[in-house]
Parts: structure tokens; C-alpha cells; sequence
């Protein structure tokens, strides 16, 4: 029996997985619906150089997209998940995460209209 042509297919199929990952890793992913390019720590780079208002509001803004984000992992999980812990976490993140970001989209309209936004002195 002939082994080249198993030998090169499974040659072809680990190069192929390993230029997947790479690619997965390297390249940057389209944003779509469900899907950001900013990372945490692009979000935390952005906040570094702001400070008093400026940096409340860029922060708000930030957990409310990281919130989003761990909402959509949490819903996931709660339908596939195999574990009935990891199902009832993801419930309780989903819960918290969203009385949360109703809290700061509460604040986010508060300081949009506040004095201190019309402040030009």
C-alpha cells in the first residue's frame, strides 16, 4: 500500500490548520452586528489620556459595549452550555449586565444635558 498520498494529506491538513490559527490571530475581523474590533485593552488605551467628564463619559460608553459583548456570550452559553451552573450563571450575568447598562445609559442622558456640557469657561 501506497502511503505517500495519506502521509502528504495529513502534511496538508496540520499546514492548513496552522495557517487558519495564524490568520485567526494575526488579521483583524470584520466588524459586524455581533462582533467589535475593540479589545479590552484598545478600550482601556483610549481612557488613558482623558480625564474629570471627558473620562466619565468615554467610560460609560466603553461598559456599555463590553457589557453588550458579555450579554451576547452570556445568551450563548445559557442555550448551549451543557452544565446547569454555567446556564444559571449566564442568566444571573445577563440580568446584572443589563440593569447595568440601563443605570449608565440613565447617566449617559443625565450628563448629556447637563450644565456642564454648555459650560464654555
Amino acid at each position: 500500500m501506497d502511503t505517500k498520498p495519506l502521509l502528504f494529506g495529513l502534511i496538508g491538513f496540520f499546514l492548513g490548520g496552522l495557517l487558519v490559527s495564524f490568520a485567526a490571530t494575526t488579521f483583524d475581523k470584520p466588524v459586524t452586528e455581533h462582533s467589535s474590533n475593540t479589545s479590552m485593552s484598545q478600550m482601556t488605551e483610549t481612557l488613558e489620556d482623558k480625564r474629570g467628564d471627558e473620562f466619565d463619559k468615554a467610560f460609560i460608553a466603553a461598559m456599555i459595549e463590553h457589557h453588550e459583548g458579555a450579554i451576547e456570550m452570556a445568551k450563548l452559553s445559557a442555550d448551549n452550555a451543557s452544565r446547569e451552573e454555567v446556564k444559571e450563571l449566564s442568566n444571573e450575568i445577563i440580568s446584572a449586565q443589563e440593569a447595568e447598562i440601563t443605570e449608565m445609559q440613565k447617566w449617559q442622558t443625565a450628563w448629556m444635558h447637563s450644565p456642564a456640557e454648555h459650560n464654555t469657561h
